[in-house]
């Protein structure tokens, strides 16, 4: 068959972008063509005028900047929380800090030149929504990016020079132009788009219809 190309649309800052993570791949361990099959992760900003510093915990920026009462914000994370631990993720979102997540999808791409880009996304998702740590300073993002199996040094070079700035933007843009309005977004073969964190069942039809088609 054919390889299937399965573009993902995310923002690091998204926790249910790792929950839909997570359901991506239980599909892909089903799935008998799995071997077949290339993920791409792209980038997406839900809040691209967020400050480059993370100053507040996730629950006060949801209710001193979006003006959200506290019961509704500590209703709304723990609901997300009980749903992650379903999918085996134990989110500590009242510690969570949310930043802008430009630089953090510049050093995604400069993995994914290193066939690390995999393994940077999750311990970025991991870092923010597990963790309570900012997305945000070079060095940071420098250091989760080596315990990742990058080289440091190499990543807060890539970060200084400001490398892969347009190929973020190109993302971003693309997203745009397929009418994708929110993350997480999974296009399959730039033919099928799922939307949000959809149980793995139904990144498994999709699976298995494009395999089908590819072995017609």
């Amino acid at each position: 068959m054919s390889e299937i190309t399965v573009e993902v649309w995310s923002d690091l800052v998204c926790p249910w972008c790792y929950i839909g993570k997570r359901r991506l791949e239980r599909a892909l361990a089903d799935f008998d063509g799995r071997d077949e099959v290339r993920v791409v992760w792209r980038s997406y900003q839900l809040d691209p005028e967020a400050p480059a510093t993370a100053d507040l915990t996730l629950p006060a920026h949801l209710t001193e900047r979006q003006g959200l009462p506290p019961e509704q914000v500590a209703e709304m994370l723990g609901r997300v929380t009980g749903i992650a631990e379903g999918d085996g993720l134990a989110y500590r979102l009242a510690e969570a800090r949310p930043a802008n997540t430009f630089d953090a999808h510049r050093l995604v791409h400069h993995a994914a030149g290193l066939g690390l880009g995999a393994a940077v996304q999750e311990r970025l998702l991991a870092a923010y929504a597990q963790e309570g740590i900012a997305l945000a300073g070079h060095e940071t993002l420098a250091r989760l990016a080596a315990e990742a199996g990058c080289d440091e040094a190499a990543a807060r070079r890539a970060l200084a020079n400001g490398d892969h700035a347009d190929a973020v933007r190109e993302d971003i843009a693309t997203a745009r132009q397929l009418g994708i309005t929110g993350v997480p977004a999974f296009v399959l073969d730039r033919a099928f788009l799922v939307s949000g964190a959809q149980p793995a069942e139904a990144f498994g039809r999709v699976l298995r219809e494009l395999h089908t088609r590819g072995a017609a």
